[in-house]
């Protein structure tokens, strides 16, 4: 059983980095594949922690099994110290924990504006009764100036990097703790990269706490506290980002294409 410096009724943190996810033995499967063995990791409030490794080591199945869309998993997953390993999707997002898929899912028939409605949740509290970061559509649109461009755009006449940009912002309609964000360089230009590294920077200044899945390895130095190296869907490493990118032992093996 994991240890959380939250009890059931989210008092106050027992320290200023509380764990705001805590994922224990996390095993998943595809069918009869095993995917992922025993992961365990931790995200803090404030904290960005890349999850990294080659394709196929298991970074978005890690996330997936976290927010229960993988249909066979154990472990335990805490979330703001409850076990939310039973929730469904829809509750774990109401929870606070925000989900940013690899193939965005956008409302292609929906505009920009009406895709960021559908992301709307109320505005949340941490517990100590401060209040939590509070997203709206102006503070999305200084965030994200190319969206602010195109609000009454469809989401299907927009390029893969805005459908990103959207994606991301639509989930921060839903005012989350914590975002799981996966793969979000992959596939866009180097302008939108460096975009999106700002993007993360600022979240993270705002104390959103993001868990990042990732193989672009400068950009991940560039937001991240923390890493995790997977491979074969165990954990390889885990330590600073500093630590992770002075050690050529380390990348090599797992990292390097």
């Amino acid at each position: 059983m994991m240890t959380s410096p939250y009890n059931e009724n989210l008092d106050i943190p027992s320290q200023a980095r509380a764990a705001l996810l805590e994922v224990g033995n996390l095993s998943a499967w595809y069918g009869a594949a095993q995917i992922l063995f025993d992961v365990n990791l931790q995200v803090g409030q404030g904290e960005v922690v890349a999850l990294m490794g080659r394709n196929g080591a298991g970074k978005s199945t890690t996330l997936k099994a976290i927010m229960s869309l993988m249909e066979k998993r154990h472990g335990e997953v805490h979330f703001m110290g409850r076990n939310i390993s039973l929730l469904s999707p829809h509750e774990i997002a109401r929870l606070g924990l925000g989900f940013v898929p690899e193939d965005r899912r956008i409302f292609t028939d929906l505009t920009v504006n009406e895709n960021l409605e559908v992301g709307r949740q109320a505005s949340r509290i941490w517990p100590d009764g401060t209040p939590a970061p509070v997203w709206t559509r102006d503070k999305l649109f200084t965030l994200f100036p190319n969206l602010g461009e195109m609000p009454n755009r469809l989401g299907g006449r927009m390029s893969g990097g805005e459908q990103q940009m959207l994606t991301v912002a639509r989930t921060l309609m839903g005012n989350p703790y914590l975002i799981l964000l996966d793969e979000p360089s992959e596939g866009v230009s180097p302008l939108l990269v460096e975009q999106m590294a700002q993007m993360m920077m600022e979240l993270k200044s705002r104390g959103v706490s993001i868990l990042l899945s990732e193989q672009n390895l400068h950009f991940a130095q560039i937001v991240s506290d923390r890493a995790y190296v997977l491979e074969k869907g165990q954990i390889r490493y885990s330590g600073s980002m500093a630590e992770l990118s002075s050690n050529e032992e380390i990348r090599r093996a797992y990292l390097s294409v």
